[in-house]
């Protein structure tokens, strides 16, 4: 029998998830899920899926769905991963996991004790060059890692759009914030490739207190948009991190290391995607940076059935993650990012909170 997928949010839900999984073999999206009948049907009736479900609390406790995909606000999908785990569900779980430490620390403890497999939409790690750079890595092309500098800078809501989904990030108390969102993807990266974070020194604030529509209309901003981080690895590693999504022409993603023997550079124009990121690396040897073709094998593979081409661009990192979580769920393997990653990253942000608030280093050890 197949894998019944039910997905909780029609926006993204439906875009760039529902074509990933239905890429994998043994896999079934047979329900969707949203706050509204109309909105619900309408969903199903589009993407020809089964049934439409707008109680949360009766699609994550169905018997007949095997697969719990949530992708609402963190402050509201909560108690919907929380009741999902409870019921023996496995997990697909947005970013950033969760809205403060305490609810990650409760998902993360139910997940330990559901015995059921549980990742995060972390998918960066599975781009072709990000995968390739993590290849490098392992294999010692960087020597002993020294430092590095990661920056991931957009620019979102300077000049906002009243019909981009996500404005309801200006609003306090639902858990985001700039380094939040895009950091939780960015120390998601880092930690995959690096290693456990002994220590942090961060100052997380805000550049932008009004976001201006082109129509005269103002909004509040109540959360943070821009953060600075130093990341002492237990490596004794040590990278520079800034984030931000209201800088003007931000440079997007750009992630560079280098070590005893050599040097990795990571970049894309915005949002990291399978096409558009590329690498670039040098040894002390070679005398120079080159870019690195990205080989074949890491731009598809017959696991999924789409590629690097499809055209909704983030689907196929995304089923490469979901199909490690189908693999998991069978047995063979183990998925990732999981939760434990997740909590990983959570402890690091509040050590994030921490030293902004209390102007200082603040030790993982400390977050428990």
């Amino acid at each position: 029998m197949a894998l019944r997928v039910g997905i909780i949010s029609a926006n993204w839900g439906t875009t760039a998830h529902l074509p990933a999984w239905r890429s994998l073999p043994g896999v079934e999206v047979t329900s969707v899920c949203t706050s509204r009948q109309a909105t619900a049907e309408a969903a199903c009736g589009k993407h020809g899926i089964k049934r439409a479900f707008w109680d949360a609390a009766a699609i994550v406790s169905d018997p007949e769905i095997d697969i719990i995909d949530c992708g609402t606000r963190p402050s509201v999908r909560h108690a919907m991963v929380l009741s999902g785990l409870r019921h023996g569900k496995h997990v697909y779980n947005a970013i950033p996991f969760a809205a403060d430490l305490e609810a990650a620390r409760s998902l993360h403890s139910a997940w330990k004790e559901s015995g059921t497999v549980a990742i995060v939409d972390a998918y960066s790690q599975w781009l072709p060059a990000h995968r390739l750079a993590k290849e490098m890595i392992d294999a010692g092309y960087l020597g002993q890692p020294f430092g590095g500098t990661c920056i991931f800078n957009m620019s979102l809501f300077n000049r906002p759009n009243p019909q981009f989904p996500y404005n309801w990030f200006a609003q306090g108390g639902l858990g985001v914030s700039a380094v939040r969102n895009l950091g939780s993807h960015a120390l998601h990266m880092l930690t995959h490739l690096f290693g456990e974070i002994d220590e942090v020194v961060a100052h997380d604030a805000q550049l932008l207190s009004e976001w201006r529509f082109a129509d005269g209309q103002v909004i509040k901003a109540e959360t943070n948009d821009f953060a600075n981080l130093m990341l002492r690895f237990v490596s004794g590693m040590v990278v520079q991190v800034q984030i931000s999504w209201n800088a003007p022409l931000g440079r997007g993603w750009h992630l560079e290391a280098f070590g005893s023997k050599g040097r990795l550079v990571a970049a894309a124009p915005s949002f990291p995607t399978s096409l558009q990121t590329t690498l670039h690396a040098g040894t002390l040897d070679s005398g120079s940076m080159e870019q690195i073709t990205i080989p074949d094998r890491f731009l598809s593979t017959p696991e999924v059935g789409i590629d690097a081409t499809v055209p909704m661009p983030p689907a196929y990192p995304m089923a490469l993650s979901m199909s490690k979580m189908v693999r998991a769920i069978a047995g063979k393997g183990h998925a990732r990012p999981d939760f434990d990653q997740a909590w990983t990253v959570e402890r690091v942000l509040d050590a994030v909170r921490r030293s902004s608030q209390e102007r200082r280093w603040v030790g993982l050890t400390e977050i428990v």
